[in-house]
This record gives structure tokens, C-alpha cells and sequence, in this order.
């Protein structure tokens, strides 16, 4: 019994692949450049991670003291039994080169442009990695052509697939 229980709970571990995704960002905004960037974590939050437990629907990141932050993303605490807790909305520090960093910086300041997080996941080696976006605000005439053209392509698939069943 034991046994199962400890298999099926690593099962749903996350080792690699996406933890969280923001996808009203690419609604939201126009994404003109992406980069990926390490996560400064605690323990019980690289656990919670791993159980797929994150939001970064509300998420941004910004600047502190000359360094790129991530505000407002929310990691639930690990419940297995830790002692040491965390607060599950604190800021938590982006890694990035710091001329990645200048670059990004400069982009908002000159364009007012806004760093969306558009994803949190594990890559290859287990590290946690948050892929951010430099994004422009859409107006919603913009939003509204996203929608329609995101309604066309599905009823291209649609049309694409019953073509050959006979229907004529």
C-alpha cells in the first residue's frame, strides 16, 4: 500500500515542463521580445512548484535597487509538512545578465513598454525558469481582431477537416 502511495505521488511531480501559464498576456498585450530567466526560490517553493501550484495571472516584473523583480505571482505554501514558511506572494529575484537586464530597462523607459511573465516551468536540467515578455498594451479594437482572427482560423480547421467526409 505504502509503496503505491509514494509512487503516485511522484508521479505528480513536475521535473520538467510548464508549471504555470499566463494566457490572457498574449490578449492583453503585443509581445515584441521574450527572454528567459532564472528564479531566485526557497525550498518548500521549488516543492510547491513541482505539485504545479502557481498563478501569474496578476504577475509583472519590475525594477528594485537596479535588479529585475517579480511582483505579485503567487506560490501557495507547501503543505508536506515544512517548518520553515514563506509568504506566498513576497517578490521573488530574476536572474538575468546584466546587460539583459539594462536592455530591458531601457525598453520601458524609452517605449512604456510593461515585462509580463508569460510562463513558469522547469527546463532540462530541473532548474525553475520564468519566460518574460516586453509587451505593449493593446487597444481593444486590437483585441477584438485578435478575436476574430483566432475565430477564423478554427473554422478554417473545421472546414479543412470535413472537406474530405463527403459533404457536398
Amino acid at each position: 500500500m505504502s509503496g503505491k502511495s509514494g509512487k503516485s505521488s511522484k508521479s505528480t511531480m513536475i521535473s520538467h515542463g510548464m508549471v504555470a501559464q499566463n494566457r490572457k498576456a498574449r490578449f492583453n498585450y503585443a509581445i515584441k521580445e521574450t527572454v528567459e530567466a532564472g528564479l531566485v526560490l526557497k525550498g518548500p517553493e521549488v516543492k510547491s512548484l513541482r505539485l504545479g501550484r502557481a498563478t501569474i495571472g496578476e504577475a509583472f516584473a519590475g525594477e528594485r535597487n537596479g535588479e529585475l523583480w517579480l511582483f505579485n505571482s503567487y506560490i501557495p505554501e507547501y503543505q508536506g509538512g515544512v517548518l520553515s514558511r514563506f509568504d506566498s506572494r513576497a517578490p521573488r529575484k530574476l536572474l538575468m545578465h546584466r546587460k539583459q537586464v539594462q536592455k530591458f530597462m531601457g525598453a520601458i523607459a524609452k517605449q512604456g513598454a510593461t515585462l509580463v511573465p508569460l510562463d513558469i516551468h522547469f527546463n532540462d536540467r530541473g532548474l525553475a525558469k520564468v519566460t518574460l515578455g516586453l509587451g505593449v498594451g493593446k487597444k481593444s479594437v486590437d483585441k477584438r481582431q485578435t478575436v476574430a482572427d483566432r475565430d477564423w482560423q478554427r473554422d478554417k480547421a473545421r472546414l479543412l477537416r470535413n472537406k474530405g467526409k463527403g459533404d457536398y
